[in-house]
Parts: structure tokens; C-alpha cells; sequence
């Protein structure tokens, strides 16, 4: 599923925090979610109206709505939508009842792995019915079109139903000598093909209704008169008021098939030209696409060409590249096909073949050329090549794609120096991926050691001119080319259970700071991204306590936070750490506020001392009155439970004064200060 899709969600359920979980589950990888809730008909009415939902999700222990009542309600809009069902266990009569209400899965919430892969296979599925529409409107204008067309081509097209006419334009009557369509009318195909050609057409017709391929075949027509004349026929698959047929194309040979063959090769290297080539390569991806397996296609150059070209002179280039597709010529399979794509750039798709076996074929090209001396006019000169390609199956079933992954790799492999080979490979890349964690992690287990990991701060400037300095502490490490940004190294911490010591680091040096501000007479608050794995860690708490009396600071100067969404699916552990953190004097924030269904009914079980405000709020503020609107709303619920507010993300002064007038208490950005080290 792509990442950029927003699902639109409706629960029905009783439940907001369950509600809540399941969201922030669902951020929490990655998935975008934008969410509402209803437990009656009048909401579930409403919220189809405004939100469109893509899915629905429905919690059978409702009682103010029945199944039935919610899908009449989302019939009424004549919008495709997914039903899931939300469960707590498998109980195999509710189940039961449920696939038999409508709905298309089971989600269930023990299991979020599950819930997760449910909801993105509906979504899924969701949005290829969508397509699935738009494809079947698109093809019934282009067969309207088509239909246009038919009439007013010179090309005789008929269309032909179990070997009898049902449809043949005007060229069509012209070419073989009829009237009208009438004459047509129960005339067999076979009977407007010579007597010698009528097996052979037999033939096609049957394979061309069992496999659906569009071969090509020379014979000779007869007319109504009985006369005869060479042709092309074309078959094509095709639809006539909605039922399977076969296009037939009769085109007259007034070309040589020898001159024909002779216009589609190149004529310096006599290989296909570009536009051949390009059809071969459409032919492959249509292959691919309905299973073949084990193509690939390959680019080949010679390695420094403009380096030869200048050595030899102009005038000898062409000669030059006749003798190098002589060396690909010889390798060539019988169902092999190359050509050329660029000025010295040259294609070739390899039919089925093991991996190993492609591999062999660029080794023997490369030896083949490598060791061969070319003659250009006077000069005799050797030549090594560089060989980019791309395997090619059906996830990659794409001309565009496929030739762009070629050339990708084409030029990786020329980056590399010259006779490289670098092949686009799945497999490949999910062992480079492999290998990339193995390095990270090497290198985020050193930095844990040998303190490689770096501090920085960037100040919360009060705008309610409280007392002291307030900063937020930041994270990096350095990399073997500088300072690494989180991102890059914390999902591997995560993956590897590292992150509980990443924050005892980070918790250590930054008591350290404030330990040594505090003797210069700075009064400092800083604010400390906790993860989830010291959220649950339970010796995490004793020895904040041990390490704060140590150093002899006063615990408020130490606001430890976290995300909404993640508080929100560590509900429990989260009230049992705040409360614990409470008792030894620390405070609290709730980072990301306000992405909720209701952000402040979370302050009923976690008492966070500051609200920071999800940056989604501050993108272009001053351009956005609802955003404006909504801080303000924030702002004044925090008041009045005395909360403080944080905005982030701050990035010029007109959404500062804004920010005041909404009532924020502090503002942090780039724009106010950027992070600096935190010496």
C-alpha cells in the first residue's frame, strides 16, 4: 500500500479510547488515518456525509445500531466502501453473524498485526475496484471511439464470433467485393480464405482462442468473385456488444516482407532500430505480465566511447559499433532479440533463463569483446563494455520502469570503472538492505561505547515571560561522513532493542548539563523524548531517582515526553510511568497533541503538565484559519485545566504573533533559534 494513501476510517463503536488505540497503532506504522466515530444512525448519517470513509469498522457490542441499520445508512450514498468487522476475540458465531451482516473481514484488536494487515488488504482491495471502474468507463469510451473509427478506417476489420462475421466495416465490403453487411451475414471467415490456407487459419484461430496472442499471418483472400489477393492478416482480441469476439485485420501486401524486415533493423549495426527494439520490449513486458518467467533486459556500451570516438575519429565510429554487435550477434539465443536504444547504447532481452545463466552470458560478452581487436579505417584498437540490466518479472511488468531500472543500473555499473556488470535484482537489494542494518547497527553499537552519539538544544521561548531557559534536547550521531539525524538510526535501535539505552545516554548527559548549569546560577528546563521501550522498563524510574540525587537537582527541571499516539496504545504503562515519574517530582509533555478523536480525554488518565501541539497545526498558520481557530480551542481547554502549550515548528514572525494571540504559552522553530550543540 503507499504510504501517501490517507484512509478515511468510521468507527462504530461505543469505545473512544479503543477507537484511539487502533489510530495510533495505525500512525505508528506509517499509515496515515484520518478518522471518525458515530454510535447511533443520526451520527453514522453525518459523519458519511462529511468524511466518505473508505472503511468502516464495526464493533458488534454496539447496541444503539445494528449492522443492518449502518449499511442502509452507507447504501443510501451509492459509495464503495470496505465493512470490516471489530472484534476483541475470535468468537465464531459473532463471526459468523458479522460475514453474514456484509461484512469483508475480521479485524481484531489482541492481535495488531493482524488488524494491520486486514485493514491494508480491504484498502487494497478498496482502491482496485476504484481503479477497476475508472478502466471499465475508460475502455467503454475508447470502444465508442473505436467504434467511430472502424467505419471511416481504410483498413478492412471485421469481427468474427466462433468463425462467423458479426460486425465488418465499409473497407472491409469494398476489399472483398460485398454490397452491404447482409451478404456477410452466416458467411464462414474459412470461405474468404484460399483452400491452401485454410488449415493454417484454423490453426491460429484456435490458439488464438485458448491463449488470447495476436499472431500474424500471410495468405491469400478471395474475393466474391473468386479472384485472389496476398495479405497480412492481424488477430486481436476483442468485445462486440459485450461479448468476447476476434478482431481480424486484412491488409493488402503491397510491401516486400523482405524490405519490411529491412526498414525495422538498424542500418549501421544491423540490429533492430530503436522503435523494433522498443516493441520487443513492450513484447517481453506482456509476457511477464502473464507469467513468464526468467527475461531480463540488458544495456550494453562500450566503456569510454567518447574517449574512442576522439581516438579514431567521427568518420570511424559507425564502423567501430558494427564490429561490437557483432560480438552481441554471436551470443544471440534463438529467442533472443537485441537493437539498438541510443546513439552507442545497445538493448537485449534475453528470453528465459536461470539467473546464473544471465550472469554467464554478460561474462562471455565481456570476454568476447574484451579480446577481440577492432579495426576502425587505419587503427586497430581494443574495447572493454560495461552491462546494466534488469530482471524482469511480473512486479516490474512495466516498459517505462523496466527500461529506467536498466539504465540506473547501466550507470552504476559504468560509476564503477570500466567491464562492470551491475544487475536490478529484488533479492539483491533486500540483501543490501540486510547488509546497510548490519553496518548501522555496528556503528550505533560503537557510538553507545565510545560516546559517539551528540547532544544538541534548541530554546522554547516563552511568550507568557516565564522564568528560566527552556530548551529541547535533540539527538545525533556521527556518521562516517558527519553528524546522522535520528531517523536513520533509530528504527534500527528500535528493531535491535537499543533503545532503552539510547535514553539512559541521552537522560545521563543531559542531567550532567543541567547539573553544571545550575552551579553557574542557570535556571534550565529541558525537555527529553522517552521511547517506548523506557516507558515499559521498570528499572528505568529507580535509577532516574538515584541518578537526579546524585547529581542534587530539582526534579521539575526535567520534562520527559512522548507522542500522543504512542501514549495512547501504551495507555496503561503510560499512567503507571507518569504517575511514578509525578511522585519523584518530574513533569511531563504530550508531544503531537490534537491528532485525536479527542485529544483531551487522554488528560484523564496521563497528567501531562505541557500540551505540544502537533506541528500539522503550524504548517503555513497564517494561511489557515481553521488552524488558527483550533490552536485557539486548544489553548483555552489547556487553561482551563491548567496545562501549559508548546508550539513547534515555529518558522517566521507573523505565526509568532499569531501564536500569542491564540494564547500559546511557549514557541520553538527553527526561525527563534536553530538546534545548537549542547556543550
Amino acid at each position: 500500500m503507499k504510504k501517501d494513501y490517507v484512509i478515511k476510517i468510521l468507527f462504530i463503536e461505543n469505545s473512544l479510547e479503543e477507537a484511539e488505540q487502533i489510530i495510533s497503532l495505525l500512525r505508528n506504522n506509517g499509515i496515515a488515518v484520518r478518522p471518525a466515530r458515530a454510535t447511533n444512525v443520526e451520527q453514522v448519517r453525518t459523519a458519511v456525509n462529511e468524511l466518505e470513509p473508505d472503511v468502516v469498522m464495526f464493533d458488534p457490542a454496539v447496541t444503539s445500531i445494528t449492522l443492518d441499520e449502518a449499511m442502509t445508512v452507507l447504501d443510501v450514498y451509492s459509495r464503495d466502501y470496505s465493512l470490516l468487522g471489530l472484534t476483541n476475540t475470535m468468537d465464531t458465531k459473532i463471526l459468523a453473524e458479522l460475514f453474514e451482516g456484509g461484512v469483508r473481514g475480521i479485524a481484531i484488536r489482541s492481535h495488531p498485526k493482524q488488524l494491520i494487515a486486514v485493514l491494508q488488504r480491504e484498502f487494497e482491495s478498496l482502491q482496485t475496484r476504484r481503479l477497476a471502474r475508472r478502466l471499465e468507463t475508460a475502455l467503454r469510451e475508447s470502444e465508442r471511439r473505436c467504434d467511430a473509427l472502424l467505419d471511416s478506417s481504410t483498413d478492412a476489420i471485421a469481427y468474427v464470433h466462433e468463425g462467423m462475421h458479426v460486425r465488418a466495416n465499409q473497407a472491409y465490403l469494398d476489399t472483398f467485393g460485398y454490397e452491404s453487411f447482409d451478404d456477410l451475414l452466416g458467411l464462414p471467415v474459412l470461405d474468404m480464405i484460399d483452400a491452401a490456407n485454410a488449415d493454417e487459419l484454423k490453426s491460429v484461430l484456435k490458439g488464438q482462442a485458448r491463449q488470447g496472442k495476436s499472431p500474424q499471418l500471410n495468405l491469400r483472400a478471395r474475393r466474391a468473385d473468386g479472384s485472389h489477393f496476398d495479405a497480412t492478416v492481424e488477430f486481436a482480441p476483442a468485445t462486440f456488444e459485450g461479448e468476447p469476439c476476434l478482431q481480424i485485420v486484412f491488409r493488402r501486401q503491397l510491401v516486400d516482407p523482405a524490405v519490411l524486415e529491412q526498414l525495422q533493423r538498424d542500418p549501421v549495426t544491423g540490429l533492430f532500430n530503436r522503435a523494433r527494439m522498443l516493441e520487443c520490449v513492450d513484447d517481453a513486458v506482456t509476457a511477464a505480465a502473464k507469467g513468464k518467467k526468467g527475461q531480463s533486459l540488458l544495456l550494453i556500451e562500450p566503456d569510454n566511447w567518447a574517449t574512442l570516438v576522439a581516438g579514431i575519429g567521427l568518420g570511424k565510429a559507425d564502423e567501430l559499433m558494427a564490429g561490437f554487435a557483432d560480438r552481441i550477434r554471436m551470443l544471440l539465443g534463438t529467442d533472443d532479440v537485441a537493437g539498438m536504444l541510443a546513439e552507442h547504447t545497445l538493448g537485449v532481452v534475453l528470453d528465459s533463463r536461470p539467473d546464473e545463466a544471465i550472469r554467464e552470458w554478460i561474462a562471455k560478452l565481456q570476454q568476447s569483446v574484451s579480446s577481440e581487436i577492432f579495426d576502425a579505417g587505419t587503427r586497430s584498437i581494443t574495447v572493454t563494455t560495461s552491462v546494466g540490466g534488469s530482471l524482469l518479472g511480473e512486479k516490474n511488468a512495466n516498459a517505462e520502469l523496466l527500461l529506467n531500472q536498466a539504465s540506473h543500473a547501466l550507470r552504476t555499473a559504468q560509476s564503477l570503472g570500466g567491464s562492470q556488470v551491475e544487475l536490478h535484482d529484488p533479492a539483491a537489494r533486500e540483501k543490501a538492505d540486510e547488509e546497510r542494518d548490519r553496518f548501522w547497527l555496528e556503528l550505533l553499537q560503537q557510538a553507545l561505547t565510545n560516546d559517539g552519539l551528540v547532544l544538541y538544544h534548541q530554546q522554547t521561548i516563552s511568550l507568557q515571560d516565564a522564568e528560566g531557559d527552556y530548551s529541547e534536547i535533540l539527538l545525533r550521531m556521527n556518521g562516517p561522513q558527519g553528524e546522522v539525524l535520528p531517523g536513520f538510526f533509530m528504527p534500527i535501535a528500535e528493531k535491535h532493542n537499543l533503545t532503552g539505552a539510547i535514553d539512559r545516554w541521552v537522560l545521563d548527559k543531559a542531567i550532567s548539563a543541567l547539573q553544571e548549569r545550575d552551579t553557574q546560577g542557570q535556571q534550565t528546563t529541558f525537555f527529553i523524548k522517552l521511547t517506548a521501550a523506557s516507558l515499559q522498563d521498570d528499572t528505568l524510574l529507580p535509577w532516574l531517582d538515584a541518578r537526579l540525587k546524585r547529581a542534587a537537582l530539582k526534579r521539575g527541571h526535567l520534562v520527559l515526553e512522548m507522542t500522543e499516539s504512542k501514549v495512547m496504545t501504551l495507555l496503561r504503562p503510560a499512567q503507571e510511568f507518569v504517575n511514578g515519574w509525578k511522585k519523584l517530582g518530574g513533569r511531563f509533555a504530550l508531544e503531537q497533541f490534537g491528532s485525536g478523536l479527542n485529544s483531551f480525554q487522554l488528560l484523564n488518565h496521563i497528567d501531562a503538565d505541557y500540551l505540544k501541539i502537533d506541528r500539522s497545526h503550524m504548517a503555513d498558520l497564517p494561511q489557515h484559519p481553521d488552524s488558527q481557530k483550533k490552536i485557539a480551542e486548544i489553548c483555552q481547554q489547556a487553561h482551563e485545566l491548567k496545562r501549559q502549550t508548546i508550539a513547534e515548528w515555529v518558522e517566521d514572525a507573523t505565526s509568532t504573533s499569531l501564536l500569542f494571540a491564540c494564547g500559546v504559552d511557549f514557541v520553538q522553530g527553527n526561525f527563534l533559534q536553530p538546534p545548537q550543540r549542547l556543550d
